[in-house]
């Protein structure tokens, strides 16, 4: 079976998807079963570990944004749910 998504670097805690994932369908990532809990799009991230509102989101092994809300593992991470950490930056 091809993968369904790609880990971009082992710190991050989120992967990317190489193809339409359904909600409820069940991916092993790392040898860790992950339920995605909604439909995510090619291309889109997916995270590996729940994550705190206020936490870094990090692919590439770098920050890439900052969760506005909650975020369970097996959740589609999106403008909805992230802001972005270079933005942040700039504000300050």
């Amino acid at each position: 079976m091809q993968n369904q998504f790609i880990v971009m670097h082992r710190e991050d805690n989120c992967v990317t998807s190489l193809e339409d994932i359904p909600k409820e369908e069940e991916v092993i990532i790392d040898n860790i079963s992950i339920k995605i809990n909604q439909n995510i799009p090619l291309g889109h991230k997916i995270a590996l570990i729940d994550i705190k509102k206020g936490s870094f989101i990090k692919k590439y092994g770098e920050i890439i944004g900052i969760a506005t809300e909650d975020i369970k593992k097996g959740d589609w991470i999106h403008t909805h749910n992230i802001k972005s950490h270079y933005l942040e930056k700039i504000d300050k």
